[in-house]
């Protein structure tokens, strides 16, 4: 397998290198890169060009490890106990298989992807590291080892949210996006919209990178704000217009809401505009 770009999405060399490598070590794969950056998409687009199924287990703040594997209901056990339904006596009537269950059974090789897990406990990642690597685990309540029959191409996306074990980052192939430069973001926009005016996309990518340039800002706007923003102004040709004449001095392009998303930032733009009005008098 040789991974590649889509149709829908741009990868650069760097990108199709790692997942490739990662697929020849059989190792998961963990992507960092700010939000927007295209983490979660990477394994949706695999999947798609291996024409296989993606399994996606979101992680939360409050998720742990085991979740993964399965989760024996031994509440609903106990009440069926008490009522005298039929089965209760099969103590795998209760167990629920997780996302790891799930794709080591499955009847072919699929993509799973473990989101975000630096939202998770500190040792969230250490509770995983036989699973990862033996491609098995034990069911304590029913006695069976679940292994891989097909073993499964693993992506792990992070935020960087929180350091992650050593143990845990010597079983993983790391890769880093970083964040797109003009050139791959105009490939990037061409990808969403084939059809856009030229100059719409010159003036965009302007004030883009200008945001994202701007000192202090709390929040960079993200690719994926970005094309937000281009399909907003394509609908709204009075914005867009906004855009064409805008003036160097004012606080914020037309349409910010898509890449300015907290008053600190909108606060600091119409600071700086201020002080750029009173330099120009």
């Amino acid at each position: 397998m040789a991974f590649d770009s889509t149709s829908t999405y741009v990868a650069t060399e760097a990108l199709k290198q790692a997942v490739n490598a990662a697929v020849t070590l059989q190792r998961p794969l963990l992507i960092k890169g700010e939000p927007g950056t295209g983490k979660t998409l990477l394994a949706e687009e695999l999947a798609a060009a291996l024409d296989t199924p993606l399994i996606t287990w979101h992680i939360k703040s409050s998720t742990k490890a085991a979740q993964g594997l399965y989760e024996y209901d031994a509440v609903s056990r106990l009440r069926d106990s008490q009522l005298g339904i039929e089965g209760v006596e099969n103590v795998a009537n209760y167990i629920r298989p997780g996302k790891l269950w799930e794709a080591f059974t499955a009847d072919r090789r699929v993509v799973l992807l473990i989101d975000e897990i630096d939202k998770a406990d500190i040792e969230f990642p250490n509770d995983l590291l036989q699973e990862l690597d033996r491609m098995e685990f034990h069911v304590y309540e029913t006695g069976e080892t679940v292994a891989a029959e097909h073993r499964p191409i693993i992506v792990i996306t992070s935020n960087n949210e929180k350091e992650l074990p050593d143990a845990f980052l010597r079983r993983c192939f790391f890769h880093y996006i970083e964040f797109p430069d003009r050139q791959t973001m105009q490939r990037i926009i061409d990808v969403h919209f084939p059809a856009i005016a030229p100059r719409l996309v010159s003036e965009a990518l302007e004030v883009f990178f200008d945001l994202r340039d701007t000192p202090g800002l709390k929040k960079k706007p993200s690719t994926s704000e970005l094309v937000d923003w281009l399909k907003l102004l394509m609908a709204d040709q009075l914005a867009e217009e906004a855009l064409y004449q805008r003036d160097p001095v004012k606080a914020i392009p037309p349409l910010a809401g898509a890449l300015v998303k907290n008053e600190q930032d909108t606060h600091l733009l119409e600071r700086l505009a201020f002080m750029l009005r009173r330099q120009g008098r």
